[in-house]
């Protein structure tokens, strides 16, 4: 097993090719477009799902722009490493991301009231 940092060379279209250390968590950069500027250059994860019926319902990853402009907005994410989570389209923070976890916990609670609700206008399950 080698010991040396892992590295990926990407074109960028102001830079051209760049080779850049890639976190351990990288998913690698298959989708990467030589059309991206050195600043916007995006390490992702693999990300986890919750899907329903054959539909993504939402999706989440760690992200990382190591190059970013430190003027960037901060819900685009930026050289902090956090979650993209999409239909969102932000970046969490781990703060931001205990929220929304809490958000979809009270979300399922109050579906489970609906389930009960509509279960007793229909006679209990006849």
């Amino acid at each position: 097993m080698s010991t040396e940092p892992r590295t990926v060379t990407l074109a960028t279209v102001d830079h051209g090719d760049v080779t850049i250390p890639c976190p351990a968590w990288c998913a690698g950069h298959s989708h990467h477009d030589p059309h991206t500027e050195y600043v916007d250059i995006i390490h992702s994860s693999p990300e986890i799902t919750l899907t329903f019926r054959h539909a993504v319902l939402l999706a989440a990853g760690l992200v990382q722009s190591p190059h970013a402009d430190v003027d960037a907005t901060p819900s685009l994410g930026g050289r902090a490493t956090g979650v993209s989570v999409h239909p969102l389209g932000d970046t969490l923070n781990p703060v931001q991301l205990y929220e929304l976890a809490g958000a979809l916990d009270a979300y399922a609670d109050r579906l489970r009231d609906l389930a009960d609700q509509l279960d007793a206008i229909r006679g209990g399950g006849q």
